[in-house]
């Protein structure tokens, strides 16, 4: 039985642990900690929970607790992480991974040193759909990948006290939302890319301040040439639905992917090759439910961990980078 901690009174839990928990067996909902033992209480009240922590320590020190889901803003990945696998606690920490680079690293090295498992929630990884779609790229469907166009984006209304709309706490719409494309590409091609270029519609002063990107573009190059085109945006004149997009164009053929972010909402694959055109969609349950099932596959050792380590590292490397060459300061620089 896997015993879960959630640091955090979050919202994302409801998709990430709740839900899931509702098909998968092997785990427990053990106790939750939040910004205050009162906010806590009533958290644990509303959904059952058996334990409440008085602050974020005690739950880490719990006894009865193997994994801690870390639900709380970017800003406090890192230290609450480490703090986790210090006190001998797997984690699922949720994206972006930390603020900038060196937290990511620090992270990395804290679950090396304890030799406990620290997850990236990139949850889009491991749903049937996007299995499909590395399957065939990888089995050279489309040929060499030439150039790859991603995107995220969603309406994000302003309001104060919004964690996305606070550079402080790790928001903007590269962190919130394009990490997704960046890992999207980054995942697909195997490797590594440079930044070629970036730029950023920033917030205005009552709506986030200047160094909080509304809209950013960024253009990267792999080592073998391959060109990807990756946006984000959370402005306030977009939909409430998600544009969630994907375009694949190789020396063969193309792939078009949308609705890599809920696709048991609704998918679809379109594969052109040579006199060639096929669309469709993968079935499948929620990709949380898939998330989870792979966390308790690495606890019990039927999986190595497909997201954290040197990948978290490296998608936070990408996004300091970009941040740099749109002009604004990566999110650790932010901080008050």
């Amino acid at each position: 039985m896997i015993r879960i901690g959630l640091l955090g009174a979050a919202r994302i839990s409801d998709k990430a642990i709740f839900q899931p928990l509702k098909q998968l067996r092997g785990f427990a909902l053990q106790a939750v900690a939040a910004s205050s033992a009162e906010r806590a209480g009533e958290y644990a009240g509303a959904h059952g929970i058996l334990h409440v922590a008085d602050s974020y320590q005690a739950l880490l020190e719990r006894s009865d607790i193997d994994l801690i889901y870390n639900a709380l803003p970017p800003s406090e990945h890192a230290y609450w992480t480490i703090q986790a696998l210090q006190q001998g606690k797997h984690v699922l920490c949720e994206k972006p991974f930390a603020m900038n680079e060196a937290e990511a690293q620090a992270m990395v090295q804290a679950a090396k040193a304890s030799g406990k498992v620290l997850l990236e929630a990139f949850h889009y990884r491991f749903h049937p759909l996007f299995v499909e779609v590395m399957q065939l790229v990888q089995a050279g469907t489309i040929g060499s990948i030439r150039h790859l166009r991603a995107n995220f984006s969603v309406r994000i209304p302003y309001f104060a006290g919004s964690l996305r709309h606070e550079a402080a706490l790790g928001g903007g719409a590269m962190m919130d939302l394009g990490c997704y494309p960046l890992h999207w590409v980054r995942t697909i091609m195997g490797s590594e890319p440079k930044v070629l270029s970036a730029d950023c519609i920033t917030a205005g002063a009552t709506t986030g301040g200047p160094q909080i990107d509304i809209t950013t573009q960024a253009q990267l190059q792999f080592a073998d040439g391959a060109i990807a085109d990756i946006g984000s945006s959370m402005a306030e004149h977009l939909s409430r639905t998600p544009d969630t997009s994907l375009v694949l164009e190789g020396s063969l053929g193309s792939i078009e992917v949308s609705g890599l972010i809920t696709p048991q909402q609704g998918n679809s694959i379109k594969l052109i090759t040579a006199g060639s055109e096929r669309q469709y969609s993968v079935p499948g349950s929620s990709t949380y439910y898939y998330q989870l099932q792979h966390v308790q596959d690495c606890l019990q050792g039927r999986a190595t961990a497909l997201t954290g380590g040197t990948d978290a590292i490296n998608n936070m490397r990408l996004l300091d980078q970009i941040y740099q060459h749109a002009g604004l300061l990566s999110r650790g620089s932010c901080r008050r």
